[in-house]
Parts: C-alpha cells; structure tokens; sequence
C-alpha cells in the first residue's frame, strides 16, 4: 500500500523523512498513473526501508502541483532531505519507468551498504 500524502502532511512525510522519499503524483482519471502503480508497488516492495513511497492526489493537492511545476500526470520525485535529486516524467512505457525505478534502487541500496559498512568498520575500529 502507498501512502497517500496531502499539503497539510507533505513537509513531515516528504521533506523532513529521514530516509529518501519517492513522491508519485498523480489523479483518479489518469490512465497512465493505474498502469505504473503495479510497478511502483513492486519498487516499494524491493526497497524496503531504503526508499518511501508515498502518493500525491495532484487535483486535491493543487498548490503542491504549482509549488512542483507539474506539466503532465504522473509525475515522480524523488526527494532526499528536502531537495529534489531525481524527476521522472513523460514516460514513454512500462519499460522506461522499470529501468529509472531499478536505478534508483541500486544507487539508494548501495549507499545504505556503503554507509553500513562505513558504520561497522568504524564501530570494530573504536572497540579494538
């Protein structure tokens, strides 16, 4: 399941999260966005605790759209502390959506590696 996040949640779920959030914007008439949800669903699933997904009802959330200068449906954010580092737009298949979403998932679970290892390393450093 997606959390579905409004102006009223978007700074405490999104821009405060302490884990980088990909944000998918999108509306209940938008075909495009019932044919990526599959794939975003699978994507969260992948990521675990890595990444955090959340929806954005773009019609209801009028002024997140503006602020996030949204040109088609759907659109996706992802946002690490606040800033965004990665937009997702105009898709042109599943395919194109499939291979940004397994980027993302390979450059955030090699950091959390990274980072880990860089933890542990430095925690057997102190003990010894």
């Amino acid at each position: 399941m997606v959390l579905s996040v409004s102006e009223r949640t978007f700074t405490q779920e999104v821009l405060e999260s302490p884990i980088p959030v990909l944000v998918n914007f999108e509306a209940p008439w938008c075909g495009l966005c019932r044919i990526i949800h599959p794939l975003l669903l699978q994507f969260n699933a992948q990521c675990g605790d890595q990444i955090k997904l959340v929806g954005v009802n773009a019609d209801d959330n009028f002024k997140l759209a503006n602020a996030y200068r949204l040109k088609s449906l759907p659109t996706l954010l992802l946002v690490e502390n606040g800033i965004v580092r990665q937009r997702l737009e105009g898709f042109r298949g599943r395919d194109d959506l499939r291979l940004a979403l397994e980027q993302i998932n390979l450059t955030y679970s090699n950091r959390t590696k990274t980072y880990n290892s860089a933890m542990t390393a430095d925690l057997e450093c102190r003990s010894a």
